[in-house]
């Protein structure tokens, strides 16, 4: 059956960019994307062929100049420093259309984000401009087989010679992993134990050495795979920030973009509800319409006030970030958290409501429900952002 996910049939709601929160600037990014997908700007997006796909939207979405929201006004970006909330409104824009469209931008921001933050003059001089033209293609090389929510079990090495770091090791479930042009690396550097031992580097993908050891499928189709470092040599001018701050670096990163994922989640979720109305009005049912029903209604509020959490927590969580400069990883777990589970559910309701329908191959509840799946997991389980918020909470009861 052919797949017709990615044709949508209406804007999304524009009424949460009327909160306080935002700026007349998000309004005006969310206006234009939302222009550029109305136009085709996205392309005939194929699901079978994700490495092509995704190849093409990381060009289309360079060229129309939205990848400039990953990378620094410097070195060619939208803003001074990366902006949150604009990311935000570009991944729920995004994953309200499709979920492939999402991941290409995202990774181009995740992939890269601990080069604007840490990398040398000459590194971000090289790279950034080529990420936001969307010439060069990223990945972020952090879970391991043996080290996912561990990231202190981390076991690849990178260890020094001379004027290189070599580089042993295998990472796993890498995004844009076998079509990446470059990869953020984290490898143990043995400075001290656990996670104060971690070092990051810049490792282009035709580095000898690196191997694309699998390409790994999913419930959902993303270019994924597992690498592996076989003696790689990396120039010690590609180390992000200095030896054992890789870790560090890796959560300044997270911290950046977490509250997008929980924004693609509510694009999901959105585009979820927004389904299920539209069958509710039109689905005829025991001589009036599904919509009638009180108990579609009351599903359906359920559905929109789960959104709204979600929502409020996430844009609170950017807007503290970008306007009020403080930390926020307490805060962008409780996003995180709460906006994929919420999705989940809101989207598990949209496919119960479209009944038999809403299981077949093709429809947009059933991709909406294996592309959410895996957000509740990737960038931090909800189990680890509960222990996440648990120690901030302590952490400032010891203050």
């Amino acid at each position: 059956m052919a797949d017709h996910s990615h044709s949508i049939a209406r804007a999304p709601s524009r009424d949460h960019l009327d909160w306080p929160f935002f700026g007349p600037e998000h309004r005006d990014l969310a206006g234009q994307l939302d222009a550029f997908i109305a136009q085709g700007g996205l392309g005939e997006i194929d699901h079978g062929d994700a490495d092509n796909a995704c190849k093409a939207l990381v060009r289309r979405l360079g060229d129309a100049g939205f990848l400039r929201q990953c990378v620094p006004s410097v070195y060619g970006g939208a803003s001074e420093i990366i902006d949150s909330r604009a990311l935000c409104v570009m991944r729920e824009t995004l994953a309200y259309a499709d979920g492939l469209a999402d991941f290409a931008f995202a990774m181009q921001g995740l992939g890269t984000g601990a080069i604007s933050l840490s990398g040398s003059d000459a590194i971000k001089s090289d790279v950034l401009p080529r990420i936001a033209k969307g010439e060069l293609i990223s990945g972020f090389a952090l879970t391991e087989p043996e080290a996912g929510s561990d990231v202190a079990a981390m076991a690849t090495t990178a260890d020094r010679d001379g004027d290189d770091y070599v580089l042993n090791g295998e990472k796993i479930f890498i995004s844009n992993g076998g079509i990446a042009d470059i990869y953020t690396v984290f490898a143990r550097t043995g400075e001290a134990p656990g996670t104060r031992g971690i070092s990051a580097f810049v490792v282009f993908a035709d580095a000898p050495g690196l191997v694309v050891a699998e390409r790994i499928e999913t419930i959902a189709p993303h270019p994924l795979a597992r690498i592996r470092f076989e003696n790689c040599r990396v120039p010690a001018a590609q180390m992000l920030g200095t030896p054992g701050e890789g870790f560090k670096i890796a959560m300044r990163t997270l911290d950046i973009f977490r509250p997008s994922v929980a924004a693609a989640a509510l694009g999901f979720a959105r585009r979820a509800l927004d389904e299920a109305v539209a069958h509710a009005t039109s689905r005829k049912m025991f001589g009036a319409t599904l919509g009638d029903l009180p108990t579609a209604q009351s599903t359906l509020g359920d559905m929109a006030t789960a959104i709204d959490a979600g929502s409020l927590l996430t844009i609170r969580t950017a807007w503290r970030r970008d306007v009020q400069k403080l930390p926020i990883t307490r805060e962008a777990a409780m996003a995180k958290m709460t906006a994929t589970e919420n999705a989940q559910w809101v989207i598990d309701q949209a496919l119960q409501l479209f009944g038999g329908r809403g299981v077949r191959v093709g429809e947009i509840t059933e991709r909406l429900y294996r592309e959410i799946r895996a957000l509740r997991i990737y960038e931090g389980a909800t189990e680890v952002q509960k222990l996440i918020i648990g120690r901030e909470l302590m952490k400032a009861a010891r203050s």
